[in-house]
């Protein structure tokens, strides 16, 4: 019986589920792969899956997906739109919705492993199948690898991933070496002396001493790195106070950091926390702020030689206009902490989920930045056809193009 996957994706995007809280969708995922004759684990890194399709002498090959939402509310006014809500590691109740696309990067994997063991009889090797929780938050995979995968499971010949993005429909982007950058994520606390509005001079006001430092940090990239160069500080989040009339003790900024190499990563990191102890020292902070690490992510860089391979394969199964090199990305992924692990090479690639002709006339009007919803905003959606059969095709051919 033949999957019905576009039911399957409308389903997993009504029903997002948090970081580690991946339950429905990790069992729906488990129960497909059971039904395609896989022997499946549940429970591995908290919340993820691993399949094993062991199909003669040959590579091992590991395919990955991720499977975790946002707490972002939809705002695509689709039939289908989420409605979910979560509860968020702090305990408040938080809108979800798959705003990221990894409710297609779960549906086109299932589709991937449907025709791979349709065609088992064409190649020879090992499948393992990764349904990864917490991608966003920069830790399944090491939670699953931490689980014991590589000790349970065949060590992987290639590791293969993929990831919908706002591309045109039928497009892949991959390129070899650096595909996205390295990343870190900071929580900052600066410290200082609550008191009462009206009295300001009583204290040492944090909300002061944290727009002062967000602002200066903004220089990192735009006056300490070479315009050549990449570097990204977002500062995503800023919590302050209770009350209008009263200065709190203190206020916490969230970073997001973002570079190519361990070098930038060094000078950025070096930036960052010279920056935020002078603007403390600055306001006259009594106390000395606290610089947390909350994740790290490497860089994700594929192989040039199994980039040739599958950029071949890609080409004769879609059209040689259809592989294009995007650049490096400024966005960070997990998924390399399985290669890196395993001492395996890695291709993680690209595809479009944009109806073609919009993304054509958002092209023609000079207006894609406007026009065409990225990841991780409330207005994201891949359109359904032809992204899951590309998704599919795309993850099945550089499959099999490392499966005897």
């Amino acid at each position: 019986m033949t999957i019905d996957l576009e039911a399957l994706y409308i389903d997993l995007h009504r029903h997002p589920e948090l970081s580690f809280q991946e339950t429905r969708t990790a069992g729906i995922a488990a129960q497909h792969l059971r039904d395609l004759g896989l022997e499946v684990e549940e429970g591995v890194g908290v919340t993820g899956v691993v399949g094993l399709l062991a199909n003669g002498d040959g590579p091992t090959v590991w395919l990955r997906a991720d499977m975790d939402a946002l707490p972002v509310e939809e705002q695509t006014g689709l039939p289908y739109a989420s409605t979910a809500t979560g509860i968020d590691p702090s305990g408040t109740t938080v809108p979800v919705m798959h705003a990221c696309g990894h409710d297609m990067h779960v549906t086109a994997m299932i589709g991937a492993v449907e025709r791979l063991v349709a065609t088992r009889a064409e190649w020879s090797g090992t499948l393992v199948i990764l349904i990864q929780p917490a991608e966003e938050y920069g830790a399944g995979a090491r939670a699953m690898l931490d689980a014991g995968i590589l000790d349970r499971y065949p060590k992987p010949d290639i590791v293969l991933g993929q990831h919908v993005t706002p591309l045109p429909a039928g497009i892949i982007g991959v390129r070899s070496g650096t595909q996205m950058a390295a990343s870190d994520g900071l929580t900052v606390t600066l410290h200082g002396r609550g008191g009462h509005g009206s009295r300001p001079h009583t204290t040492i006001d944090p909300v002061v001493m944290a727009a002062a430092t967000v602002m200066r940090l903004q220089t990192i990239a735009s006056r300490e790195t070479d315009p050549q160069g990449v570097a990204v500080v977002t500062v995503g989040s800023i919590h302050a106070g209770l009350k209008n009339n009263i200065i709190p003790t203190e206020a916490t900024l969230e970073l997001s950091l973002r570079y190519p190499d361990d070098a930038s990563r060094a000078a950025v990191l070096a930036s960052v926390e010279r920056i935020v102890r002078a603007e403390a020292l600055a306001s006259g902070a009594e106390q000395e702020p606290d610089i947390r690490t909350d994740h790290t992510l490497p860089p994700t860089i594929n192989d040039a030689d199994a980039v040739a391979r599958v950029t071949s394969a890609f080409q004769r199964e879609l059209g040689e206009t259809a592989v294009i090199d995007p650049g490096m990305i400024t966005g960070s992924e997990d998924v390399s902490w399985f290669a890196r692990d395993a001492g395996a090479p890695l291709v993680f690639w690209f595809w479009g989920g944009v109806d073609p002709a919009t993304f054509a006339a958002a092209t023609a009007n000079d207006t894609v930045a406007h026009d065409i919803p990225t990841n991780h905003s409330p207005l994201y959606a891949p359109e359904i056809h032809p992204t899951i059969e590309v998704g599919v095709t795309a993850l099945a051919t550089a499959a099999r193009e490392f499966l005897d």
